[in-house]
């Protein structure tokens, strides 16, 4: 039953891949760039359409995912511009993009922490789990645009750096926000990165997804796939 549905699920969101204009020929566009694939499906579908697979950490490597890179050029690196992005109070910026000053918000365990140094960037689903999870099998230039990913606000985030040293490289099925009323959109979050790059989960994480979200609403996640 769990299979037929999951099929049906699967047979859905590659129908929403197809361009709007079904059957046809997107018009070329001139710079090259590839037309948005964008899926919504509600959260519980989302999870359903993952594949469930055993994850494997052979030869994983924090080195291979390149991150705080400025892919802009304007002085800013990755980790400068979420800071930026989701401060509460607005730093100020000196030379060589340096911050001072500001405040933000940390939903992992629920506190304000004032300048930039009490703060870790989380990778929301982290380097060691999107590597078992299909990324070794990835170019380096994916995994680079994996580690330094500006284009889903949910990728990254700005937390205290002792909720993100708690968390490490665990995935949902050993550890959830302390603070209990962010788990919903924690997971929401999580379903929706890993479906963003086409991640898939293992049994003791799909159960742990699956058990948190059943006591959360059933909210509909829009995704633009990454790969």
């Amino acid at each position: 039953m769990r299979f037929a549905r999951t099929a049906a699920l699967a047979a859905a969101l590659a129908a929403l891949l197809v361009p709007a204009a079904a059957h046809a020929v997107p018009a070329a566009d001139p710079t090259g760039r590839v037309p948005d694939r964008i899926v919504t499906l509600p959260v519980r579908d989302a999870l359903a359409v993952l594949p469930v697979r055993d994850e494997d950490r052979t030869g994983y490597e924090r080195t291979k995912f390149k991150h705080w890179v400025d892919a802009d050029k304007d002085g800013c690196t990755t980790r400068v511009e979420v800071l930026k992005a989701e401060a509460v109070t607005a730093p100020e910026q000196g030379a060589n993009c340096r911050l001072s000053g500001g405040r933000w918000y940390s939903p992992y365990d629920d506190r304000y922490i004032a300048g930039p140094s009490g703060l870790d960037i989380d990778h929301l689903v982290p380097l060691a789990e999107a590597w078992d999870s299909g990324a070794s099998s990835w170019s380096p230039a994916e995994r680079e645009a994996y580690a330094n990913d500006l284009g889903d606000e949910r990728a990254l985030i700005a937390v205290s750096a002792a909720s993100n040293r708690s968390k490490a490289d665990q995935d949902p099925a050993t550890w959830l926000p302390p603070a209990a009323g962010y788990r919903c959109q924690y997971v929401t979050d999580w379903v929706a990165d890993k479906t963003r790059w086409g991640l898939s989960i293992d049994t003791g994480e799909e159960a742990a997804l699956s058990k948190t979200l059943s006591n959360c609403p059933n909210a509909p996640v829009t995704v633009t796939l990454a790969r």
